[in-house]
């Protein structure tokens, strides 16, 4: 479907009413045709910014092992519960322990 060109043609503002040629009114992003003293282009906060989509997952993730806890419970051994420094310092008393949480293995060395 044609059109005719508009260059005799006369249009109103949609903003102020006022009568102007067709060719002179410009289409804001709103839709309107306004005049040139009327129109105001759009605003950039109007835009949503960008935002990437977040990163893909990894095929085989390789997470970081549990090791077993190793507590030295009993006489005048190496205890992890007291230490001079960096140093772990000798029990001078004995340690007594009770749990009854899950179970206990024992092993000896």
């Amino acid at each position: 479907m044609t059109f005719a060109n508009g260059n005799r043609s006369l249009a109103l503002c949609d903003r102020c009413g006022q009568q102007y040629k067709y060719l002179q009114l410009r289409q804001e992003w709103n839709g309107l045709f306004t005049c040139p003293s009327c129109f105001e282009p759009k605003h950039p906060q109007l835009d949503p910014p960008y935002h990437p989509a977040d990163p893909i997952a990894l095929r085989d993730p390789r997470p970081a092992r549990q090791e077993p806890v190793i507590v030295n419970v009993g006489g005048p051994v190496d205890s992890a519960f007291e230490s001079n420094g960096m140093q772990p310092a000798t029990q001078i008393r004995e340690l007594i322990m009770g749990s009854s949480v899950g179970t206990v293995s024992v092993v000896i060395s």
